[in-house]
């Protein structure tokens, strides 16, 4: 489950394609590990920003800005405003859990005997792979920058990884997943 969630769009009245007069504000939301899409309650005359880190747990009393989760969502169920700011908030989090994701790069490990872990970062290839694979051996990478100064990559590897979390949140049946929750 979820503690927190960034969120990515403010529906003050409510979705559109809702029937009735009185629809329900909205606040649509990405979890902080798991990466699940959420649209969420808010309380009533509570300010809400885009981008912004909110508690969703189950501790009520820390539940300061959200009422209830009202359901997960999927990637095409997202405003085009919560498309375009998905970027910017996954930067923002795998930045503030750059260990986490350092320690991706120093742990990814074959899938089969001819595919690896690290090539479902969208493009990086066979040889960038094998560098970096090579260049672990001598130790583990300690920061992204640690990383950038050992390895030639293609892309800054905050940059690989969010591209590879909104793949995995556009496409609900790819094979592999590394990063989001089913």
């Amino acid at each position: 489950m979820e503690e927190y969630a960034y969120v990515l769009d403010y529906l003050p009245q409510g979705r559109m394609e809702e029937k009735g007069f009185k629809r329900t504000p909205l606040v649509l939301a990405i979890g902080e590990t798991e990466f699940k899409l959420f649209e969420l309650i808010p309380k009533i005359n509570v300010m809400i920003t885009i981008g912004e880190k909110i508690y969703i747990g189950k501790d009520m009393e820390k539940r300061t800005k959200i009422e209830s989760v009202k359901r997960r969502i999927t990637y095409d169920e997202l405003t085009n405003a919560a498309q375009n700011e998905l970027p910017f908030v996954l930067e923002e989090i795998v930045k503030n859990h750059e260990s986490r994701f350092v320690e991706f790069f120093n742990k990814a490990s074959p899938i089969t005997t001819r595919f690896h872990m690290l090539e479902l970062l969208p493009g990086l290839g066979k040889k960038t792979m094998w560098a970096i694979i090579e260049e672990r051996k001598k130790g583990e990478f300690k920061s992204f920058e640690d990383l950038m100064n050992r390895v030639k990559l293609p892309h800054p590897p905050e940059k690989l990884i969010l591209n590879r979390i909104i793949e995995e949140l556009k496409d609900r049946n790819i094979k592999y997943r590394i990063f989001v929750a089913k």
